[in-house]
């Protein structure tokens, strides 16, 4: 499978995550494990990645945690991270053929 294939993939699955709890949001760190299960190849800076890629298309804000949450880990790893109202038309516009392009 190529690398190009892989990043739209996890970028998809990040949107799907994040509409499930919608309008909730989801740690960093809750996201990463659960990519973990269906891409064991998965890296935090990859996830790092995607997610402000993500956030500059307007599919995702994030918002500092607070609380216990927010002790220890780098800065990305204290975040949550929410879908927009853009990222929700995304994900409910073509859900088969949909990718994180434009």
């Amino acid at each position: 499978m190529s690398e190009t294939r892989t990043i739209e993939q996890v970028r998809r699955e990040l949107l799907v995550m994040l509409k499930v709890v919608y309008p909730a949001s989801l740690s960093a760190d809750v996201l990463f494990r659960a990519l973990l299960g269906a891409f064991p190849r998965m890296e935090r800076e990859y996830l790092r990645k995607d997610l402000a890629y993500l956030s500059e298309k307007g599919y995702v804000t994030w918002q500092p945690l607070s609380g216990a949450a927010a002790l220890g880990g780098d800065e990305g790893r204290r975040r949550a991270y929410r879908l927009t109202p853009s990222g929700v038309e995304r994900v409910d516009l073509c859900p088969q053929q949909m990718t994180a392009e434009g």
